[in-house]
């Protein structure tokens, strides 16, 4: 099966807890150290196969073939993908059978990542998954007062809606949201927007 890392937890001497998101479940297995294993790395696409016991409570990780990226040796990219793939960890954690939206997103996500700016490509990842969680605000009330957003509309973590004096960020302007929550398009929006957004989701999915 694939699947993608998005969790490492070094174990006793060189052994590793390795945390997968494969096409449906989410699998926490554990990999003994050898010399003839191929490396692996957080982010990285794998074949694997998962082997249980009766022994053990955890499974083995097996005949791991590592899938590359056409991106992967460029720094800043694999930089980005491992600081946007670790956030699903935490979202993640407590789920087992994930269903194969998130192993999708990400493998779509990782086709794009050469060719667009990764940032956008998060961006536009991430109003999918609020979606499809259906967590996605679109209509404009502030979170912290309850009142209608008129303009000056901000975004706060988990991309809930605020007004600018409430929550004392940077705006977002709303030709550009609304684009971006039809069509999960980043088009309308300017690269300060993208920043700011991107520092959001870094906060937690």
């Amino acid at each position: 099966m694939q699947g993608f890392i998005i969790k490492l937890t070094r174990a006793r001497e060189e052994d590793m807890i390795v945390t997968i998101i494969a096409e449906e479940n989410l699998h926490t297995l554990y990999r003994f150290y050898g010399a003839r294993h191929s490396p692996i790395n957080m982010g990285f696409k794998i074949d694997f196969e998962a082997e249980y016991s009766m022994k053990t409570s955890i499974g083995r990780l097996r005949d791991v073939i590592h899938l590359g990226f056409p991106w992967i040796g460029q720094y800043e990219r694999i930089r980005l993908w491992q600081q946007f793939i670790s956030l699903f960890y935490p979202h993640l954690k407590d789920s087992e059978s994930i269903g194969n939206f998130y192993f999708s997103l990400l493998h779509d996500a990782s086709v794009r990542w050469k060719e667009q700016n990764p940032k956008r490509v998060a961006i536009e990842s991430y109003v999918r998954l609020l979606d499809y969680e259906g967590r996605l605000h679109k209509d404009p009330i502030c979170f912290f007062c309850d009142l209608p957003i008129e303009k000056d509309i901000s975004l706060i973590r988990a991309f809930l809606p605020a007004h600018q004096n409430c929550s004392h960020t940077l705006t977002i302007n709303l030709k550009g949201l609304e684009w971006l929550y039809s069509h999960a398009s980043t088009l309308f929006l300017d690269d300060n927007e993208i920043e700011r957004l991107w520092y959001v989701i870094n906060e937690g999915l």
